[in-house]
């Protein structure tokens, strides 16, 4: 590693100047390295220790020669970010009334988004659990705190990235929005964390099957950024009637436990809480985490409660008794810390994350620009129909730092935008849609993935595609047809192996090749009556509450919003750089 010729060119000297002193800078550089290699340095401390020994066996030598490999280059970049082109996002005066058409279209549907449910109504609505007379049960009877302000006694402040909040809202389970769970990243300690918390004002926080797909989709982003995971537990485990789906298959219930033990092996960090009565699937995650808090007089923790207890034996038992607090951390074992409030447990949980040994670097307030054009006018930017393609640059130039951006093959493949920029001052790689998915862009599309991959930059996809044209129709068309196919699928494997985070926002509509025959009026067979309704059934199918309750993405959020959310995402997903990948191929086994 240190030989002559490394040497040089780590530390920009003459092979003549170091070889005078590198018997005296090996063992050295060795001893300090074996403490850090022991975890009884930081980085940083190993930077300045050998700077340290540098100075006084090589005067000529300064902390700033030391090798690139240790040192940071966000200081030599960030004087270059400004050099990058600027895009002009002005509006062409010929489409200003286009613009204003639109803007009043965009603030209609906040107001009246879907379904007559206005968009701040319906995360007022969801927010509110199950209903008045649940959260009174709830505080008052049960006397335990409702989901949110758990949160609040946890969270080291107001930031908070409320994970599919619309989920289940329009299912037919009944009048409350059906997840019964809370998912969202915030930070603990500095340290940013997947939160995955009951709500048992829904139906006593009882599983339904879009409440298991909340919890695993929470848990494969923890695993996916290696995001230490917080279980706050208070529910009555599956909703029995339903059973048969959400408990049986591959991607059920089970698999939740089964993470847990994958995301142990990975050192994931998994902390519970029991805050409340935990029956049957609901018992199981706290005692599959890692570490577990219970609290005293309200978590309680069995497989079947006193009720069934009763029924199959005639046995009298208080839930304490079967499976409080003090049963479980005296006799059983199955959680580590009794807590005598919640305030309590929450502390403790603090306190934990206190002890997971991460060496997080000091938090940094990056410098960056703001867009030359305000985030507000992609309300007038928004089309009023799914039949357009939104001008990408003008996306691009309301988003990005200084609306400057470094466009990869500018000429070629136009139909889709590729090229670096800057988001709150991260790096980040853009594949923004401009119309049809053609040929040349896939390719184009494959290779930029492929650069990103290559030189670890999260890539952000602005999906904005237009319907297909028809099925083709002769040799020369299908032969056109089939090369795109293949493009496509070339851009598809590259995306898909690319090993760096990926954030996709959808700002217009999102076709598919399976959308060939919706998008041919011409053919349409049927009475009048049957072709209304097919497309009143499409056009409430297409809208993103539909998807978002569905949880085929992570939320809905508003136009002016997504420059903040997004820089949220690229912070979170930057913590695990500063995670010791795991070497470990087992959990840790609680008994």
């Amino acid at each position: 590693m240190w030989n002559n010729i490394t040497s040089c060119s780590l530390w920009r000297l003459s092979p003549s100047f170091m070889s005078s002193r590198i018997q005296t800078l090996t063992p050295l550089f060795i001893r300090h390295y074996k403490d850090f290699c022991k975890n009884r340095q930081t980085i940083w401390t190993l930077r300045n220790s050998l700077c340290q020994v540098l100075k006084k066996t090589v005067p000529t030598l300064t902390c700033n020669m030391f090798p690139h490999c240790f040192v940071s280059n966000k200081a030599r970049y960030g004087q270059y970010k400004k050099t990058f082109p600027v895009l002009d996002g002005s509006i062409p005066s010929v489409c200003e009334h286009v613009f204003e058409e639109n803007l009043r279209n965009s603030e209609a549907c906040i107001q009246s988004f879907v379904f007559e449910i206005r968009y701040s109504e319906l995360l007022c609505k969801v927010s509110k659990g199950g209903g008045e007379s649940a959260i009174l049960r709830h505080t008052q009877r049960n006397k335990k705190l409702l989901v949110r302000e758990r949160l609040r006694m946890l969270l080291d402040d107001e930031t908070f990235l409320e994970l599919s909040p619309f989920a289940g809202f329009d299912l037919p389970y009944g009048d409350v929005p059906a997840a019964g769970c809370l998912t969202g990243i915030g930070k603990i300690c500095g340290v940013w964390c997947v939160f995955v918390a009951n709500d048992a004002t829904v139906k006593g926080g009882t599983a339904y099957p879009i409440s298991v797909k909340k919890q695993l989709r929470a848990q494969q982003i923890a695993i996916q950024n290696r995001l230490l995971s917080i279980y706050l537990v208070d529910s009555g485990g599956a909703f029995l009637p339903l059973q048969a789906e959400l408990f049986p298959d591959q991607s059920h219930g089970g698999r939740v436990f089964y993470n847990e033990a994958i995301m142990s092996a990975m050192k994931i960090p998994q902390v519970a809480v029991v805050c409340g009565s935990c029956t049957a699937g609901g018992a199981y995650v706290p005692t599959v985490a890692e570490e577990t808090v219970i609290v005293d007089k309200i978590g309680s923790m069995f497989l079947a409660g006193p009720p069934l207890v009763k029924a199959a034996t005639g046995e009298d038992i208080s839930p304490e008794d079967l499976g409080g607090a003090s049963m479980h951390s005296k006799v059983s074992g199955c959680v580590d810390h009794f807590a005598s409030s919640e305030k309590e447990a929450y502390e403790c949980v603090r306190n934990i994350v206190l002890t997971l040994n991460y060496e997080l670097p000091p938090e940094e307030t990056l410098e960056y620009d703001d867009p030359l054009y305000s985030a507000e006018e992609l309300l007038g930017l928004a089309p009023r129909g799914y039949s357009y393609t939104l001008h990408i640059k003008l996306i691009l130039s309301r988003l990005i730092d200084g609306s400057r951006f470094q466009e990869f093959k500018a000429e070629y493949g136009t139909t889709l935008v590729t090229g670096f920029a800057h988001m709150e001052g991260h790096l980040v790689g853009i594949v923004a849609n401009n119309g049809q998915l053609t040929h040349d862009a896939s390719l184009k599309g494959s290779h930029f993935v492929q650069l990103c991959s290559q030189r670890s930059i999260p890539i952000l996809f602005l999906q904005n595609t237009a319907p297909h044209a028809p099925e083709p129709t002769s040799l020369s068309q299908a032969e056109d047809h089939t090369n795109r196919l293949k493009a496509q699928a070339s851009m598809m494997a590259a995306v898909a192996c690319a090993a760096v985070p990926k954030i996709t926002l959808v700002i217009g509509g999102c076709y598919g090749n399976e959308s060939y025959a919706m998008a041919r009026d011409d053919d349409c067979t049927g009475d009048d009556s049957e072709l209304k309704h097919l497309k009143e059934k499409l056009d409430e199918e297409s809208s993103a509450f539909h998807s978002s309750a569905r949880l085929w993405d992570d939320g809905i959020i508003l136009p002016q919003n997504s420059r903040k959310v997004i820089a949220q995402c690229l912070t979170i997903m930057k913590q695990q750089k500063y995670q010791i990948a795991s070497l470990q191929h087992y959990p840790v086994i609680r008994l």
